[in-house]
């Protein structure tokens, strides 16, 4: 990968993914990317993950308690800057990589200095297309979204904040972007100010993406694609209980962070990113009326 890799880490937050996941995307890491420093969080206590880090070697680091991946990415991030690190990778266990997807995501960032976030296209196993980029959101879409789920469908409205007119077949700005395989520039990254530790649950990664918007550029590519395959990461009813709590716990600091029906940063961009999918997206004037879009 040249210069710039050398200067690459990467945080793999393990979560209940099976070891042999973990140890897949540990081989992809090696082969391709061998000079990228690796992280690997252990949250979950998993037997034999310390072990499987020494055999790659990669930095292990236990997690005995669950602070929230905000607080796990900030300490990671913190000590690969003082290591040196000029990117850092966010990578979810469930993500295959190519060979190529380190190295070509450095590089347009090194021949694109005013971006700080880029995130890659995201298909599951079966080839199609997983839209993982957004808008902003707002609560009335993150209602509907929660309690009316159809409706939000066949409304249309869930196609337009997942940007979907893009076909997400070319390079776009993006509000928000997915946060299983984000690169950040560790530089954009200190001056932002890092994760917001209040935030859980996709949040964490919204809050952090608004704040960048106002020195750098949030942006999506097409022409580097990862594999998500969610089966691979278990999770009982309780956990996913767990996370609907989180989520709404979050939420309500993120709203109460940034505004609830009246948030005019969040129009602003949310109405830049639909003037780039036409027209027809852009409608109304151009604004999105406050409270309009959420995460997903």
């Amino acid at each position: 990968m040249g210069a710039a890799a050398a200067r690459a880490s990467c945080c793999i937050v393990c979560g209940t993914a099976a070891p042999e996941r973990i140890e897949r995307l540990l081989l992809s890491l090696a082969t391709a990317s061998p000079h990228v420093l690796v992280y690997l969080v252990d949250d979950a206590r998993h037997p034999g993950l310390a072990a499987l880090a020494g055999r790659y070697g990669v930095h292990y680091r236990r997690q005995p308690d669950w602070p929230g991946h905000a607080r796990i990415h900030n300490r990671v991030l913190r000590e690969a800057a003082g290591a040196g690190s000029a990117y850092h990778l966010l990578l979810r266990p469930d993500i295959g990589l190519p060979v190529d997807a380190v190295a070509r995501m450095v590089a347009y960032m090194e021949q694109h200095l005013d971006v700080g976030l880029l995130a890659p296209r995201v298909q599951g196993p079966d080839g199609r297309l997983v839209p993982m980029c957004s808008l902003l959101p707002g609560p009335l879409e993150l209602l509907l979204g929660r309690c009316f789920p159809l409706l939000h469908r066949s409304s249309g409205r869930l196609a337009r904040y997942q940007l979907h007119a893009s076909g997400y077949s070319r390079v776009m700005d993006v509000p928000v972007p997915t946060a299983c395989c984000l690169l950040m520039r560790m530089e954009t990254l200190l001056r932002a100010g890092m994760f917001d530790e209040r935030f859980l649950l996709r949040f964490d990664t919204v809050d952090l993406a608004r704040r960048t918007a106002r020195i750098a550029r949030t942006v999506f590519v097409p022409h580097v694609t990862v594999v998500r395959d969610p089966a691979h990461v278990g999770g009982g009813w309780r956990v996913r209980s767990a996370c609907w709590w989180r989520r709404c716990v979050s939420a309500w600091r993120y709203f109460n962070k940034w505004g609830w029906l009246h948030d005019g940063e969040r129009d602003r961009i949310n109405a830049r990113a639909l003037r780039q999918l036409g027209p027809a997206q852009g409608r109304q004037d151009g604004v999105i009326p406050a409270g309009t879009d959420v995460a997903g």
